[in-house]
């Protein structure tokens, strides 16, 4: 029980990790997107833009996962403890 504790801990840690940096990487991509510069054409707003939703996209599904473990967690935690 411990170590299935402790791996679903590892989990949730990584996934809250992965979440962060996918969504600073997505807002780096929106800030290309709004930022005025006269070189960018259609494709490379396109691609931003797109760009930018996914990494969104992943970091709420990470968030949302990193939300699954921890509740699990704490119902593994009081569930170890009803039986000690």
């Amino acid at each position: 029980m411990k170590q299935q504790m402790k791996v679903l801990n590892e989990k949730m840690i990584d996934c809250k990790r992965f979440g962060t940096v996918l969504l600073a990487v997505g807002i780096f991509f929106y800030l290309g997107v709004i930022i005025p510069v006269d070189a960018k054409n259609e494709l490379a707003v396109n691609t931003m833009v797109l760009s930018s939703t996914s990494f969104i996209a992943l970091s709420i599904l990470f968030f949302i996962q990193y939300k699954q473990c921890q509740m699990k967690l704490l119902e593994m935690d009081d569930n170890q403890d009803l039986y000690n």
